[in-house]
């Protein structure tokens, strides 16, 4: 079987590929670094995501010195075999602003696309405790009536599976991640916690 180092096209970029960083469990993208078949093979090897420094014209291994790894979890490649897409777990900051990401300032962004951004907007709603919001209302309503409705929402997505009933299904399910994410914030936990205990059972299992 050939290895992902022989599948690499090197030729392309003169023996280096980009690769790019995603956090494995929320999908975040991380930053940008490259690779030489070196540096792709020690990643490979040792499981902490190695870089060819472009500037120093050496490996390196990112967090080597900040304590600030990159655990690699799996590598993808591309369909033109010139780009790596590298599936990693964080040990601290990525960037060297002391930010998650490289790519943006705002260190509260967990990823999850779209789930993310409402996780966000919701955590925002609550902030704000405005009056008009319904997640403010259900906010300062307390964690009783916030868990309740999710109780309720979950009997719903239950009920939607049990009669086979696929577009309420959906709908519910849709109510219920909505709850369910306002009781976390309010219990000063996100998706990322969660994601993290469902990643940490995947890998020991």
């Amino acid at each position: 079987m050939t290895s992902l180092v022989d599948r690499v096209d090197w030729e392309k970029g003169e023996g280096l590929v980009p690769a790019i960083v995603q956090h494995a469990v929320t999908g975040r993208v991380l930053m940008l670094g490259y690779m030489n078949a070196k540096a792709l093979g020690k990643t490979l090897d040792g499981g902490l995501v190695t870089f060819f420094s472009r500037s120093r014209q050496c490996l390196w291994i990112k967090g080597e010195t900040s304590g600030n790894t990159l655990t690699c979890r799996k590598i993808e490649l591309d369909c033109d075999a010139d780009t790596l897409l590298v599936f990693a777990v964080p040990a601290g900051p990525i960037c060297h602003r002391d930010l998650s990401s490289c790519f943006d300032e705002d260190v509260e962004r967990a990823g999850f696309g779209f789930l993310g951004e409402l996780e966000r907007v919701i955590g925002m709603r609550m902030d704000e405790a405005a009056d008009d919001s319904y997640t403010s209302q259900l906010a300062n309503a307390g964690s009783q009536r916030i868990a309740q409705k999710v109780g309720e929402e979950g009997v719903e997505v239950a009920l939607a599976g049990a009669n086979g009933d696929r577009a309420e299904l959906v709908a519910e399910s849709a109510d219920l991640l909505y709850h369910l994410l306002v009781l976390l914030r309010q219990q000063n936990a996100g998706m990322a916690d969660v994601a993290q205990v469902l990643d940490d059972r995947h890998t020991a299992g």
